[in-house]
Formats: structure tokens, sequence, C-alpha cells
């Protein structure tokens, strides 16, 4: 399966997902104000993996901040990563952001996968 790697830039987060490696990691910001076009690929990625995941599936989100718009693609990712049994996401946020750590733990109760938050 080809690797999926989108650069990030002061207003996109850095996509990289890896299935051989078993990387799957979504970070920096996401300030994209019509977020679907940018989020299509990672769903579309998604799906094909679904089609035959690694035996389990551990999704890192270190993201510093994400807008209204984004928000709504963020969790159409969970939505999709929610499709794939024995998956876990772990939701990083500084100690010090209260937003990026309520933000994890309003996604955590909107789908069924297992959520870490963890500060960094």
């Amino acid at each position: 399966m080809e690797i999926l790697l989108i650069e990030g830039t002061e207003d996109t987060p850095k996509i990289i997902f890896d299935k051989q490696k078993e990387i799957f990691e979504i970070s920096g910001r996401s300030l994209i104000e019509n977020s679907l076009e940018f989020y299509k690929p990672v769903l579309k990625w998604i799906m094909a993996y679904s089609q035959n995941p690694n035996p389990t599936t551990i999704c890192s989100f270190k993201l510093e901040y994400i807008n209204t718009d984004s928000a709504k693609r963020i969790l159409d990712v969970l939505s999709a990563f929610d499709k794939i049994k024995e998956t876990k996401i772990i939701w990083y946020f500084h100690e010090d952001d209260e937003d990026m750590e309520e933000t994890g733990e309003e996604f955590s109760e909107l789908v069924e996968i297992p959520f870490e938050l963890v500060t960094y």
C-alpha cells in the first residue's frame, strides 16, 4: 500500500500514514477554511487501508490548533478509523493547552475508539 505523506505548512497539518512502518500520524496546525478538499485523500487512504488493516492500528494526533471547519474533518477521520477493529487513538496536547485537551476529550466521546490523552 502506498504511503500517504502530506507535508505540513503553517496552516495545514503534516500527515503520514505508512502501513508497513505502522505510522499513522497527524501533527501541526489545521487552519484550513475548505478542509473537505484537503482531507479527501486522507479519508480515501483510510478507506483503502480498512480493506486490509494491520492487526492493530495506533493513530497519533499531535495537533497544536484546529479551526471549526478542520474539526469536522478530524471527526470524519476519527469516524473512518472507528470502523477498523483494534484501533487506538493517542491524542497529544501540550500540558498548558486546555483547549486541545478538551477537544480530545470531546472527540473521544463522539467515537467508540479507545482514546488515550497524553501531555507533552
